[in-house]
């Protein structure tokens, strides 16, 4: 009689473990993905310029002033939703918008470009994303906010809205000295 009951007796252990793992994680926001870049240096990189590709940026090229480096992708639906609201960040030119183009073809990403605008002062090009590995850059779209000295202060997983921008984006530029 056991024997026939054992099942039923791991299906309703599994279940409350499940049950108690939802309870544990309600109200959290599980899709932050938290970045050992934090606090550090950005890492080095030396990446071809998207409109000169005979010409190569490393983070040092990048210091002086902090910057707003987003990973996007042609290929990429929800860099589509996001790009106004970087528009509008860049459009305020409260802080430099450095694009990341993400394992993307260039002909590909010029048309994209072409069909949505173009917000950054400076793309970067990743085509087969092995410098993103070091940013431990997931997928598109990413932002990393990055100081005048060189120092990732700020990551975000998923497209910026502008709830994004009011709560998290702005007072990070009220603590560098920038307008937001």
């Amino acid at each position: 009689m056991i024997r026939r009951l054992l099942p039923l007796f791991a299906f309703l252990a599994l279940a409350g473990l499940l049950f108690a793992g939802v309870r544990m994680n309600s109200g959290k926001d599980t899709s932050a993905i938290p970045s050992p870049l934090i606090g550090k240096p950005v890492p080095a990189f030396s990446l071809p310029v998207f409109d000169d590709p005979s010409r190569k940026f490393s983070g040092k090229d990048l210091l002086g002033t902090p910057y707003l480096l987003n990973v996007w992708g042609s290929w990429c639906p929800n860099c589509r939703e996001e790009h106004p609201v970087i528009t509008g960040l860049a459009q305020r030119g409260t802080l430099r918008m450095i694009g990341y183009d993400y394992k993307d073809t260039p002909e590909d990403a010029r048309r994209w470009l072409a069909e949505f605008g173009n917000p950054y002062a400076l793309i970067l090009v990743d085509e087969d994303g092995r410098a993103a590995l070091d940013w431990g850059i997931y997928g598109a779209p990413e932002t990393f906010l990055v100081d005048a000295t060189g120092i990732v202060r700020w990551k975000h997983v998923g497209p910026i809205d502008a709830t994004v921008v009011h709560d998290e984006i702005e007072p990070w530029l009220a603590r560098l000295g920038a307008k937001p």
